[in-house]
């Protein structure tokens, strides 16, 4: 990595490591082939490494394939599922009295079309702070009014944002990284009222994430399958969304956390769920131009008892 971007105290927290150029890699990788060739070993490389690094091993110096830390990682132990459900209690009394300070400045203290999209931001950073064991921000908040929030990743800039208005959605996508887990919620609200069909896309992108919150399936099922029960409210009237409907989430790591996940892409049907992984549940719908809705929880695998046990 670039040494200009070390602080003092990344260097006291990383002595006796050793610390190389980034550009580096190709000629360490390239020394390292020749003790792999000699002892017939290999590394493990994963199916998304570039072909320049696969290169500068030698193809017949590696085993493309999953690595097995990744998927040990995925399944959380008790210490791990214990600390996410405790930061997610801490998480959420940040988000309710961000929304109940949002809700008051917007509709009882002048705030509406004063506040911007980054001023609300950097409220709901202060008070997520505020919460035990809170080091930061587990991604930079996508908090978004009206039409902005039909840019799926949106992030507001200070000079270009758009000021709050209680005649239009409100999208916040947000999370907490904490000592003791990670945290991913998107809320979606209207402060005003909101027309009939604003309401009827909320329903169903709703309805989409209470199925799959109360989904029971066979242990293994991938989420390449599960994903149609997020979608079939949508589908029903011809509606969808271009996106994954969920993703892995780190303990105290990445918010986005694979191997597993939920969605149409050919890698989600590799791997199945498992008790102990941790998983988002995000369906949304996006009206350009207008707005945008998204219902985000961060859910647990769970083993359920059911009357009988087919397929486990």
């Amino acid at each position: 990595m670039n040494e200009a971007k070390l602080t003092d105290a990344v260097r006291k927290h990383l002595d006796g490591i050793l610390v190389q150029p980034y550009e580096s890699i190709f000629g360490e990788l390239s020394a390292m082939s020749v003790g792999l060739a000699e002892s017939e070993g290999r590394l493990l490389v994963g199916k998304t490494a570039s072909w320049a690094l696969v290169e500068a091993l030698g193809e017949s110096n590696v085993k493309v394939d999953s690595s097995p830390i990744v998927l040990l990682k995925a399944l959380k132990n008790a210490t791990e599922l214990a600390g996410m459900r405790k930061c997610h209690e801490r998480d959420g009394a940040a988000m309710a009295n961000y929304f109940g300070w949002l809700e008051n400045e917007l509709l009882h203290n002048g705030g509406n079309l004063k506040l911007s999209e980054c001023d609300v931001a950097d409220k709901l950073e202060t008070l997520r702070r505020e919460q035990d064991l809170c080091v930061g921000l587990s991604f930079s908040t996508i908090s978004s009014v009206g039409a902005n929030g039909a840019i799926i990743h949106y992030s507001p800039q200070r000079g270009s944002e758009s000021l709050l208005d209680t005649s239009k959605m409100y999208l916040c996508d947000s999370g907490g990284q904490y000592l003791d887990g990670t945290t991913d919620v998107t809320r979606t609200y209207h402060f005003g009222e909101p027309t009939r069909w604003e309401r009827e896309c909320f329903t169903r992108v709703l309805k989409g994430h209470i199925a799959l919150d109360m989904a029971v399936f066979p242990n293994g099922t991938s989420g390449f399958v599960l994903d149609p029960l997020a979608r079939l409210p949508l589908w029903e009237i011809g509606l969808d969304f271009r996106h994954g409907t969920g993703h892995g989430v780190g303990s105290f790591l990445n918010v986005h956390e694979g191997p597993q996940g939920v969605g149409v892409r050919k890698h989600y049907a590799d791997v199945g769920f498992r008790p102990g992984m941790t998983i988002t549940n995000e369906p949304g719908y996006y009206q350009d131009g207008d707005f945008g809705i998204r219902i985000e929880n961060t859910c647990v695998v769970v083993k359920t008892d059911t009357k009988f046990d087919y397929t486990n």
